[in-house]
């Protein structure tokens, strides 16, 4: 074969993006997706010309949640893309994160517009335009029917799953409680409105409910400040149902552990520390991967006779219920024993010389030392209370230097005596004569002279 000399160059962004693309287009469910992606793109531009003819800002509020549904188009194609995908050594965990993000990113952009549409209500307060209802009321309807009809065709996994794990939003917990009422005298409707609406329906529903309301008051009186006013009861309402989608994300992005497992894992780590050879369960960390995946790492000491296998398989048995991605690490006990260490004696210790002078250390000045004691003196610190007499220690020590050969005419054993004869050979003492002595086996080790029949020590 051609043998290429360089690398070929990196594919650009665009080149990327493309590959990705056609591998979320291989998959028939997708075309739905961008079907319905392409009549959203339609629809927003109608609904943009007509908020333009009519001047109404309740009516660009509403069009937001549209855009807002393109959004969560495009994170149920990045889902689809996810489930393609396959872990590389860059992401051992997979992909599921990017739809996570996907969701943080499109609930955050619904609350920056839910913003601006408050900011611009607050100057249309001061002056107030006149309001053209001739396309509102289709506009309106045009854009409940594209919302519900997208809402309920597309099966959305990332926000089904964030609608439900999510804390609940003030609409949703106010129309539980008008709900609960109508549920009171009319029992039939408990599995429609009870326990939990959807908010994507709740909020399409109740956008075009403030939309109606305007029309008819802008038609009846001509009070074109309810426009002003509906556009801000939509945003708060967007930013009250965005709001708890992007905490919830938000944490899972942190990789935080979800409050509802806290119970769970408890008890699971209680049963792993019951195992037959585990000692400690210890560094235990989980958090949330994705949406409904949890990932978890843990540090476990067993015993040193303990098998290894047995007790990782029994673990990760027990854990892999609650946890799909886990990372177990076993280590024995090791235990702490003081350890002897012998240090071989150097040549240089044992070949010391008779002329050798053993250096000592450099002692301190005789200034720093007090003359009545031996402590030494403070410049600050008063003079001791008390002064004792110990000799020795205010002299500086003198080492003479052994120039002088020892004589080896007084019987002394100088050198090393044979191994057998240590204990039947002596050497002599001046003034005291040969007396039994021991000897060392080492080669070339100085000898030490003993103590006299009077008890003063030899030099």
């Amino acid at each position: 074969g051609t043998i290429h000399l360089f690398r070929k160059s990196q594919r650009s962004l665009v080149g990327k993006l493309t590959h990705e693309f056609r591998l979320v287009a291989a998959d028939r469910r997708s075309w739905k997706i961008l079907l319905f992606g392409a009549i959203n793109l339609i629809c927003i531009g109608f609904l943009l010309m007509w908020c333009s003819s009519t001047n109404s800002i309740a009516l660009t509020a509403y069009t937001y949640l549209t855009i807002f549904d393109l959004f969560s188009l495009i994170t149920c194609l990045i889902s689809y893309w996810v489930m393609v995908k396959k872990p590389s050594p860059v992401y051992s965990f997979g992909f599921e994160r990017f739809e996570v993000l996907a969701v943080f990113a499109s609930t955050v952009l619904a609350q920056l517009g839910a913003l601006f549409i408050l900011k611009e209500s607050a100057e249309r307060f001061l002056e107030q335009p006149e309001i053209h209802t001739g396309r509102l009321l289709v506009g309106t309807f045009v854009a409940l029917f594209f919302n519900l009809f997208t809402m309920l065709s597309v099966k959305n996994k990332p926000f089904a799953y964030v609608s439900e794990a999510a804390s609940t939003s003030w609409l949703q917990e106010h129309v539980a409680d008008l709900s609960r009422s109508i549920c009171g005298i009319i029992p039939g409707l408990s599995s429609i409105f009870l326990p939990r609406m959807n908010p994507f329906v709740l909020i399409d529903v109740a956008g075009a409910l403030a939309l109606c309301i305007t029309y008819m008051l802008i038609e009846i009186n001509n009070y074109y400040a309810v426009d002003t006013a509906s556009a801000i009861a939509i945003a708060l309402m967007t930013f009250g149902t965005m709001y708890p989608m992007s905490v919830y994300s938000g944490k899972v992005l942190l990789q935080t552990t979800p409050p509802h497992v806290f119970g769970q894992l408890d008890k699971l780590l209680r049963e792993v520390s019951t195992l037959d050879g585990v000692l400690e369960v210890r560094n235990e960390h989980f958090w949330t991967l994705g949406f409904g995946t949890l990932a978890g790492s843990v540090h476990v000491r067993i015993r040193r006779d303990a098998n290894e296998q047995m007790v990782l398989a029994h673990v990760t048995n027990r854990l892999y219920t609650l946890v799909s991605t886990l990372t177990v690490q076993i280590f024995k006990d090791d235990w702490i024993r003081p350890t002897l260490t012998s240090v071989p004696i150097a040549n240089n210790m044992l070949n010391l010389s008779d002329h050798h002078v053993i250096p000592m250390p450099a002692l301190k000045a005789a200034d720093s030392l007090n003359p009545v004691t031996s402590t030494p003196a403070k410049p600050s610190s008063p003079p001791p209370e008390f002064s004792f007499n110990t000799p020795g220690k205010n002299v500086n020590p003198v080492i003479l230097l052994n120039t002088q050969t020892r004589p080896y005419g007084l019987g002394l054993n100088h050198g090393s005596a044979p191994y057998g004869s240590v204990l039947s050979q002596g050497f002599g003492i001046p003034g005291m004569g040969p007396t039994q002595g021991f000897r060392t086996g080492f080669t070339n080790v100085p000898g030490r002279y003993g103590t006299n029949t009077r008890g003063q020590p030899r030099p």
